[in-house]
């Protein structure tokens, strides 16, 4: 009885040393993929500050200014005053005489089926 006890205690410890070993290597491998993700991150960080500073120097009001004096004839564009702007009492609500959206009652499909050719 002791014998079997013995061989079941070591059975246990290699079947522990290899879920340990087994488990070590995949804790290295996700934090290996962890690193690599902030790694990732901080890029795309980089990349949007530096688009935001693009997108704030092509948005000088100077500049603007400038190219929409540069393409007046062709786009037309005039400065905006408050005359041209509505007011509250314009704007028409939805009455409680108007009918409720219609539900969808026919429905479509979209998936085109693939015929087989022989």
């Amino acid at each position: 009885m002791r014998m079997v006890f013995m061989i079941l205690s070591a059975t246990a410890l290699v079947a522990l040393g290899f879920w340990a070993y087994r488990e070590n290597y995949q804790t290295q491998a996700e934090l290996s993929d962890v690193r690599a993700l902030q790694e990732e991150i901080g890029e795309l960080r980089e990349s949007l500050s530096v688009l935001n500073a693009e997108w704030a120097y092509l948005n000088r009001p100077d500049r603007l200014r400038e190219l929409a004096d540069l393409n007046f004839e062709r786009l037309g564009l005039l400065p905006l005053e408050p005359e041209q702007f509505g007011e509250v009492a314009q704007i028409i609500y939805p009455s409680a005489e108007t009918p409720a959206l219609l539900s969808i009652t026919n429905s479509v499909e979209t998936v085109a089926t693939l015929e087989q050719t022989p």
